[in-house]
């Protein structure tokens, strides 16, 4: 399990790049309105969302039918689909959340508490860096794992969130080049992880290590 978990972790970190080109301006939206504490709600926000979507990961993963080692396959496969999709070799799917659109009035509306509701928000908007990390809840078939793994991987992408905030430094990610190495840091810690799961680096695996 914690194996896992680290993976979960490390995805959060390869792919902080991207979360800085993609939300970096939405943590330092916070940092301007209410300094560091608007950007701790603003984290704490995403990340339980983070972890509910993992939840519900894990549930799924859960459910499959046959043999252990189906999960972590079907977590295998979502895994490579995503980082191709981060990496821009295939189309990233859409979904459409209900309110994200009215959302900035979470940005800047004078109650502290409203910037971590604008991190739930944040936390389920379309992102092919969280699509890749749920393959990871799926491939452990359980909803406290699969929330905790997604917590870990928020934590991850934390610092680099919260540098790019407090505006120290801007990491940048506009190259095609740069796309496809996170979407490769990504997927080889995500399959990492799942390797060490299902055994396949040695030892019993996570599923018999509960």
């Amino acid at each position: 399990m914690s194996a896992a978990l680290l993976g979960a972790f490390l995805a959060g970190l390869a792919g902080s790049p991207h979360c800085v080109l993609m939300c970096g301006p939405f943590a330092a939206a916070c940092s301007r309105i209410s300094g560091g504490r608007g950007v701790l709600g603003w984290h704490l926000g995403r990340i339980t969302s983070y972890a509910a979507l993992g939840a519900l990961a894990g549930v799924a993963g859960a459910a499959v039918p046959g043999p252990p080692w189906l999960a972590a396959a079907i977590g295998a496969a979502l895994l490579v689909w995503f980082a191709a999709a981060l990496a821009g070799l295939v189309p990233e799917p859409r979904l459409v959340v209900p309110g994200a659109a009215t959302a900035g009035r979470l940005l800047t509306a004078p109650n502290p508490f409203a910037r971590f509701g604008f991190g739930l928000v944040n936390g389920f908007i379309p992102c092919g860096l969280v699509y890749s990390a749920l393959s990871l809840p799926v491939a452990l078939g359980s909803a406290g794992a699969g929330a905790l793994a997604m917590v870990l991987f928020g934590a991850g992408t934390s610092p680099a969130l919260s540098i790019a905030a407090a505006g120290f430094r801007r990491l940048e990610f506009r190259t095609r080049a740069a796309r496809r190495a996170v979407a490769v840091l990504v997927l080889l810690a995500g399959l990492w992880s799942l390797a060490l799961r299902t055994g396949l680096l040695g030892g019993r695996g996570v599923h018999g290590a509960h």
